[in-house]
């Protein structure tokens, strides 16, 4: 039998249509509507007959959800795994469900601190910064910015776990490299929110305390004496 092999612009329509994961949205499992509709270009190309279409996508309709954003190294190791069954490899369907459960949800966790505690204070500081100047791409550069750092590394993370297969993954959360990547990662976004905290939030207290003869002003005397910056930080931490 000639072995069945994903082209490029096989893979390229299932990472097109796996943009819109979160198109179709259950409560039920989740986002297994949007992990379909992406994956319907491979089950064609990888099983012809119309039965075996059928039973591979009612796999691939359990619950499935994870961060949209890195949900392309799953899609990619699936991918991986469905080319080598309809070559005739023993890969049954609780494998291809378990790699899936399996990956979803180590990777959900990482990178949903990873977009809201470090990327998304990063890309705003600085379009923050551009708009408080008075230059009107500060929005723009966000929006652009956001667009790109989702799809280069989505699409690269896709490609790279179909080739390599699980142990791509696997290997990268076996050696330490990801923990260590996101401790660092999590205090540049830390220091970053810190200093854009700093630049942007102005909170004062005009509260002046009458103490027999003398008044002491809350500010000056109690709020900047202990640091300056105070109430700021307390507002952004409520």
């Amino acid at each position: 039998m000639e072995k069945i092999t994903l082209s490029k612009k096989d893979r390229l329509s299932v990472a097109w249509r796996h943009q819109f994961l979160q198109g179709s949205w259950n409560y039920e499992r989740m986002q297994n509507g949007g992990w379909c509709y992406s994956i319907i270009p491979a089950i064609k190309k990888l099983y012809p007959n119309k039965d075996d279409q059928i039973a591979a996508l009612k796999r691939h309709m359990e619950f499935y959800n994870t961060h949209p954003y890195v949900s392309a190294p799953v899609m990619g190791v699936t991918l991986a795994l469905e080319e080598e069954r309809a070559n005739g490899v023993s890969v049954d369907d609780a494998a291809i469900q378990g790699v899936k459960v399996g990956m979803m949800g180590p990777l959900a966790g990482v990178f949903d601190a990873l977009r809201q505690g470090t990327a998304i204070p990063i890309v705003a500081s600085i379009a923050i910064g551009m708009g408080m100047d008075g230059n009107f791409f500060g929005p723009i550069f966000y929006m652009i910015v956001t667009v790109l750092y989702v799809m280069v590394p989505c699409y690269w993370m896709f490609q790279t776990s179909y080739k390599k297969g699980k142990e791509a993954v696997n290997g990268l959360f076996a050696s330490g490299k990801l923990e260590r990547f996101m401790t660092l990662a999590m205090a540049v976004g830390a220091i970053t929110l810190g200093g854009l905290e700093a630049t942007t939030v102005t909170v004062t207290s005009s509260t002046v305390l009458h103490l027999g003869s003398s008044d002491m002003v809350l500010q000056e005397t109690i709020f900047d004496a202990i640091f300056k910056g105070l109430l700021p930080v307390g507002f952004v931490f409520l």
